[in-house]
């Protein structure tokens, strides 16, 4: 269920054009990762930057590192027959007019679509000085296998957000 958070000193745009701002943010940077195409991430990030996991910390000095990284992603998920995902926003806080936490499942979604697990992350983005946003902190949760009955799509009622 996704659940935002408005502060009082947010921007004063819609709730609704921020979090379509944020998930347009997050379908461009999904689709740049399952198409190998670092560039596009690396774009996308403002430096330095951290990624934090359980069992690493890294920090993230240059675009050029991102791309590397990024750009050997597709390669990884299609091993484990991973071709797609998509952006859900499971919460999003403003937290300052220029800084969004956004908390994200990513489904590994096979060719057909089916759901062959997860990953969460928690991404702190915030605006340049253009306005855009750039993802500056993301927390990595962990992933986690999803059996097929657990697809959330194939669990969901008409009531259900």
């Amino acid at each position: 269920m996704e659940r935002e958070t408005v502060r009082e000193n947010a921007p004063r745009e819609s709730g609704r054009d921020r979090r379509d701002e944020v998930q347009h943010f997050l379908d461009r940077m999904g689709r740049g990762v399952t198409s190998g195409d670092g560039r596009t991430v690396a774009a996308m990030w403002e430096v330095p930057a951290l990624v934090l996991g359980d069992d690493h910390a890294m920090s993230i000095g240059t675009a050029h590192e991102i791309e590397q990284f990024f750009g050997g992603a597709k390669e990884q998920y299609n091993a484990k027959g991973i071709t797609d995902t998509r952006a859900e926003i499971v919460r999003l806080e403003w937290a300052t007019p220029k800084i969004a936490i956004v908390q994200v499942r990513w489904p590994y979604l096979d060719a057909q679509g089916n759901v062959h697990g997860e990953e969460r992350s928690t991404y702190t983005l915030r605006r340049d000085e253009a306005g855009n946003l750039k993802l500056r902190v993301a927390v990595m949760h962990g992933a986690s296998e999803v059996r097929a009955a657990e697809d959330p799509r194939e669990s969901r009622t008409p009531n259900a957000a």
